[in-house]
């Protein structure tokens, strides 16, 4: 498995906050600004977080073991 920058917790902590934002444009104050919640829902599908490239973080384990 090729791991980009964020590891599982990350990701699941991603989606949980992003499902919670978009929940937001049905229920709550039902705006549009819920959909901010897309940003850390397709990053945790993606397995990817562009600003972590440009900070230079990565949250996954690196598979450096030799068989």
């Amino acid at each position: 498995m090729n791991c980009r920058n964020m590891g599982p917790v990350d990701r699941a902590l991603r989606a949980i906050v992003g499902l919670i934002l978009i929940s937001l444009t049905v229920v709550g104050p039902q705006t549009l600004w819920g959909l901010v919640g897309l940003v850390p829902l397709l990053t945790a599908v993606a397995g990817f977080c562009p600003a972590y490239t440009l900070l230079g973080i990565k949250t996954c384990r690196t598979e450096n073991r030799m068989v």
